[in-house]
């Protein structure tokens, strides 16, 4: 039996106002950052061109998606209510993702070892010797931010058993862990985490039907938060790190989980792990590179070396 979607108390902010407050949020912390002076120096890294770049981007974006996040719902949660239920769980998600990222961010590795754990694998091998890395800590955050809100959105989809909802949990928690990890891993160059926000949350916007505007909502704010961030990402002045790369990546979870269709978000819980799985064993970077019409996405905008 589908479960039954209760309505809203009273219209909530739709896409566009959702997609402004993002870009908005997004451009002004980012620019707020850029004339802090001495502080944001912490946030300088040196890029694969050998160019400084600073992560105040970054934090920006997870700035900007916080702020879809609680847009989405009106700044307000009533219990039962799939669109205030999604706006609490997007920025629940949003906020362990971001938060977490911005420790490995200003950790810079020193917690890692002398040799930093890569990968998965690499972080979950460092736990069983007893080292907690940022990594680790990133995974358990970012998990339990993501378990939250997909339990949030369980429970707003009123499941008629508890075998349903705990089954509609764990997905919904898959899908925003797994998607926040997987727009980290593609932080690798500049403009491609953002490319990839826009292409996987661009598509939920055609879904007008009412009982989607909590994931169209969510997906605008990926917009306008990558519409406010992309320009100096691919001028190479700012970049996501794993502040941006994963609180946006959270966002874009959320709306994909929000989502009321079921195959859907199977779907986006089986894809994203899967990618996540496949970059232990294969470099995307490289699949990228080798493959015409991903290079060319993948390099359109970008500055050259």
């Amino acid at each position: 039996m589908t479960p039954t979607v209760p309505t809203t108390s009273g219209p909530a902010p739709g896409p566009v106002a959702t997609a402004a407050a993002s870009l908005l949020t997004t451009a002004a912390v980012a620019a707020a950052l850029g004339r802090a002076g001495a502080g944001p120096r912490r946030l300088e890294r040196t890029n694969f061109h050998g160019r400084t770049v600073s992560l105040r981007g970054g934090v920006g974006v997870a700035a900007g998606a916080t702020a879809a996040g609680a847009c989405a719902g009106g700044f307000r949660y009533h219990a039962g209510e799939p669109v205030g239920a999604a706006a609490v769980a997007a920025v629940t998600a949003v906020t362990a993702a971001g938060a977490a990222g911005l420790v490995d961010d200003l950790d810079a590795g020193a917690h890692d070892g002398a040799v930093p754990a890569k990968g998965l694998k690499g972080h979950l091998a460092a736990l069983r010797r007893g080292h907690v890395t940022t990594g680790a800590l990133k995974v358990a955050v970012i998990g339990g931010g993501a378990l939250v809100a997909g339990g949030l959105l369980a429970h707003a989809r009123r499941h008629d058993g508890a075998v349903r909802a705990v089954a509609d949990a764990a997905t919904g928690a898959v899908v925003i862990a797994s998607w926040a990890n997987l727009h980290n891993l593609l932080d690798l160059r500049p403009g491609r985490a953002l490319k990839a926000a826009v292409l996987s949350s661009a598509p939920l916007l055609a879904d007008r039907r009412p009982e989607s505007a909590a994931s169209r909502a969510l997906a605008a704010g990926v917009l306008g938060a990558t519409a406010a961030a992309l320009p100096e990402d691919l001028g190479e002045t700012t970049m996501l790190g794993d502040t941006g790369a994963n609180a946006l990546g959270a966002l874009v979870g959320a709306a994909l989980a929000a989502h009321p269709s079921r195959p859907l978000r199977a779907a986006a819980a089986i894809t994203g792990t899967g990618l996540v799985l496949a970059s232990e064993r294969i470099s995307f970077t490289r699949v990228i590179e080798n493959h015409p019409l991903l290079s060319a996405v993948d390099r359109l905008g970008r500055r050259a070396p």
